[in-house]
C-alpha cells in the first residue's frame, strides 16, 4: 500500500528522531521551512508533525516552538499480531530479553481455566523481562500446555521468538483476547522494571489460540505506565 505523503514526512521526521539528528529537547526546524526542504503543501507537513506530537515524539510549546520530548514507545499488539522484537525493530529500536523463570510448574485454578486444562495438569511457565535499548519496560509471564509442546524446554527464549517457534510446530497464534487493567506497581515488579513501588502499570491478560479456537497461550504482562503507550485503530 502507497504511504501518503504526510506518512512519509512523517516516517523521515521519526527517525530523525530516534537517530539522535534531533535530540531531547531541540526544536525542530519550522514548519515553513519544512514545507520548503521536503517541497510539499504546509497542510502535509501540519499534519506530519501533528501525528508526532499524537505520538509523544514532539510537543508544541507557546512563544518557543516545536521541541522534541521524552518519547514514550508505542505498542501496536493491541491491533497486531507480531513478537515483541519484531514491533521494536521496526521502530528502529533494540530489543533485549531476559529469561527470569523457564520450568514446567502445576497450572493453578486460574491458568488450568485460561487453558482449559484441568487444575494441576503441567504447563510451561515463561517469565521474561523485555527491555528496550537496556531500558526495561515490561515484565511478561507466560503459560502454556506442557503436553502439546514437546522438547520446548530446549528453547532459548533470550533469542529465540515464542510465536515464531509456535508456528514452527504448526501451533501458530491466530487469536487472541487482551483485557487491559490499570494497577499500581508491588515491589518486586517496580525493582524489574526499575520504578518506584505503587507507580501506575498497565496490565494486561492475553489469551492465545491457535488453528480451531484451540487455547495454547495465557500470558500476564504488566508494563511501565511512563514509558508506554497502546495504539487502537478502529475504522467503521
Amino acid at each position: 500500500m502507497t504511504k501518503a505523503k504526510y506518512q512519509e514526512i512523517e516516517e523521515i521526521l521519526r527517525q530523525r528522531i530516534i537517530s539522535g539528528h534531533y535530540k531531547i529537547g531541540d526544536l525542530i526546524p519550522k514548519e515553513m521551512d519544512l514545507v520548503k526542504k521536503y517541497n510539499v503543501s504546509r497542510p502535509t507537513i501540519s499534519h506530519a508533525v501533528q501525528d508526532l506530537v499524537n505520538q509523544g515524539y514532539l510537543e508544541r510549546r507557546k512563544h518557543v516552538g516545536t521541541i522534541v520530548k521524552q518519547t514514550k514507545i508505542s505498542q501496536e499488539f493491541t491491533q497486531v499480531l507480531q513478537s515483541y522484537n519484531s514491533e521494536m525493530t521496526e521502530k528502529g529500536l533494540t530489543a533485549q530479553t531476559q529469561v527470569l523463570f523457564f520450568k514446567k510448574v502445576l497450572a493453578s485454578e486460574e491458568v488450568a481455566q485460561a487453558l482449559d486444562l484441568k487444575e494441576k495438569e503441567q504447563v510451561y511457565k515463561l517469565t521474561r523481562l523485555r527491555s528496550v535499548d537496556q531500558n526495561p519496560l515490561v515484565v511478561v509471564t507466560t503459560y502454556l500446555s506442557a503436553d502439546k509442546l514437546v522438547d520446548f524446554a530446549k528453547i532459548d527464549f533470550t533469542k529465540q521468538s515464542l510465536y515464531q517457534e509456535l508456528e514452527q510446530r504448526g501451533l501458530p497464534i491466530v487469536h487472541v483476547k487482551r483485557k487491559l487493567e490499570v494497577k499500581s506497581a508491588d515491589g518486586m515488579t517496580a525493582d524489574l522494571l526499575n520504578i518506584k513501588e505503587k507507580d501506575p502499570v498497565f496490565y494486561f491478560h492475553t489469551y492465545g489460540y491457535s488453528k480451531n479456537e484451540l487455547p495454547l497461550e495465557y500470558s500476564i504482562a504488566t508494563y511501565r505506565g511512563d514509558e508506554n503507550y497502546f495504539m487502537i485503530d478502529l475504522k467503521k
